[in-house]
């Protein structure tokens, strides 16, 4: 018989005694409910390595939709590691950390993740690609599916934000074509590959 020692035995926590935030400011849509479910099925290790947060009261700080798909999964207990309890913060902190915990800092660099990464692979792990080099994509959650958006408004930087419904499938042969196109004539962004596909069609 193999024992384990104490200090390394793994100590459980029942999934009903942490509350839900009622005042959680982040929602998931349900494809991306869908993807965060299907991340811990197949790879719960990352719920140790980015635990929910707790306060004092087992009241969630951070992790509300970890907490819900862990729920739908049907998880009764989880191990004590993918929960991290803060009671040393004041309601302001608490407040503070909501919101910080819920915004995205820095940038991505969509090139690189256009170009290095497998964009099926990427969808599949609830990480959406923009269709441009920065931050501006077509969005196929946001939207109804007849619906489109066809009056782009103009953002600081100059771009003007376009976003269209369309099939997950066919979003990726979009992409694929971009950056064939942008490849074979060296282009720095989509967009320019994009732009040439325009103007081969307009000759």
């Amino acid at each position: 018989m193999l024992f384990v020692p104490l200090n390394q035995q793994k100590t459980l926590m029942k999934l009903k005694d942490i509350k839900a935030n009622p005042n959680n400011p982040r929602v998931l849509r349900d494809d991306k409910f869908a993807k965060l479910k299907q991340s811990i099925s197949e790879f719960p290790k990352m719920l140790s390595l980015r635990p929910m947060v707790i306060d004092e009261n087992n009241m969630i700080l951070g992790g509300n939709m970890r907490l819900r798909a862990l729920q739908d999964l049907g998880y009764t207990e989880i191990d004590d590691a993918w929960v991290k309890r803060s009671s040393d913060l004041t309601e302001e902190e608490k407040q503070r950390f909501i919101i910080a915990d819920n915004v995205a800092f820095g940038e991505w660099d969509w090139d690189t993740l256009a170009n290095d990464w497998d964009a099926e692979q990427l969808s599949d792990w609830g990480f959406g690609i923009p269709l441009f080099g920065n931050s501006n994509y077509f969005d196929v959650d946001e939207k109804n599916d007849n619906q489109l958006n066809d009056s782009p408004k103009l953002s600081d930087n100059d771009y003007s934000i376009f976003e269209l419904v369309m099939l997950h499938e066919n979003k990726l042969k979009l992409l694929d074509t971009l950056n064939k196109v942008k490849n074979e004539f060296l282009f720095e962004k989509q967009e320019e590959a994009l732009m040439e596909i325009i103007r081969n069609y307009n000759k």
